[in-house]
C-alpha cells in the first residue's frame, strides 16, 4: 500500500467530518431563521456542499433535525425542573412558560419544535414528554391549591400554549420582542379559578387528539421522516 493511500482514508475522514459540522451550522442556523419546513437545498449552499453530501449524512428531514436540535433544549427541560420544586404552583408554571415562549420568540425551529410534531425525532419525544409531565404536574399542584379552575386538563393547556406559540413569530416579527407576554397573560388568566365562572363546553381533548393535532399544526406535515427534495 501507498503513503498516499493511507493517507487517503483518514484525510476522507475530517473532510467528512467537517462537512457533517458545516452542514450542522448552517441548519440551525437556517432553521433558526424559517423554521423546520426551510429548504434542505438552501442549507446545503450555505454549508457549501452539495445536496448528495448532506444526503449521505442526513437521509431524512427527520435525521437533520434529530442531530441539530438533539442537546438544544435541554435548558426548557432544566427550566421545566426547577419549576416543578417551586414551593408556589403558580408561580411555578408561569415561571417555566416564560421560558418556553422566551424561546419560543428566539428561534423558529424550536418554536416549531415546541408547538407541533415531526414524526421520526426520536430523541425529541423526551422533551414533548417533558413538557407534558411539567404541566400536568403543575397543574395537579394548582388544582389542589386552588389557584386554577378544577376542570382544566393538561390537554387544554398544551393545546393553547401550541395555538399561541405558533403566532409568536409573526406576533415578534409584527411587533416587538417581547409582545408575546400581553396574549399569554390573557391566556393564563383563563386559567384561573373565578367562582362565577360557567363549566368549560364540549369534552377535553385526549392525548391522543393533542398529538394528531400537532401534527396537523406542523408545516412539515405532508413530507415529515421522509426524504425531502429540498424545494
Amino acid at each position: 500500500m501507498t503513503v498516499g493511500a493511507r493517507e487517503g482514508a483518514p484525510r476522507q475522514r475530517r473532510d467528512a467530518r467537517r462537512n457533517r459540522e458545516l452542514l450542522l451550522e448552517a441548519a440551525h442556523e437556517v432553521f433558526t431563521e424559517q423554521g423546520l419546513d426551510a429548504p434542505l437545498d438552501v442549507i446545503a449552499r450555505r454549508a457549501g456542499v452539495g445536496n448528495a453530501t448532506l444526503y449521505r449524512h442526513f437521509p431524512t428531514r427527520a435525521a437533520l433535525v434529530d442531530a441539530v436540535f438533539r442537546n438544544s433544549l435541554t435548558g426548557t427541560m432544566e427550566a421545566g425542573e426547577r419549576a416543578r420544586r417551586a414551593p408556589d404552583a403558580w408561580a411555578g408554571l408561569t415561571g417555566y412558560l416564560d421560558v418556553v415562549f422566551a424561546a419560543l420568540a428566539a428561534d423558529r425551529g424550536s418554536n416549531d419544535l415546541m408547538t407541533t410534531h415531526l414524526r421520526g425525532v426520536d430523541s425529541l419525544e423526551a422533551v414533548h414528554e417533558h413538557n407534558r409531565r411539567t404541566v400536568d404536574a403543575l397543574l395537579v399542584r394548582c388544582r389542589d391549591e386552588g389557584a386554577v379552575r378544577a376542570d382544566v386538563t393538561t390537554e387544554d393547556v398544551l393545546f393553547g400554549l401550541a395555538a399561541l406559540g405558533r403566532a409568536v413569530p409573526a406576533l415578534t416579527a409584527a411587533t416587538t420582542p417581547d409582545a408575546w407576554r400581553r396574549p399569554l397573560a390573557l391566556f393564563l388568566a383563563g386559567l384561573r379559578a373565578a367562582p362565577a365562572a360557567p363549566p368549560l363546553p364540549v369534552p377535553a381533548l385526549t392525548a391522543a387528539d393533542l398529538g394528531e393535532v400537532l401534527r396537523e399544526l406542523g408545516p412539515h406535515r405532508t413530507r415529515a421522516g421522509g426524504r425531502d427534495p429540498g424545494v
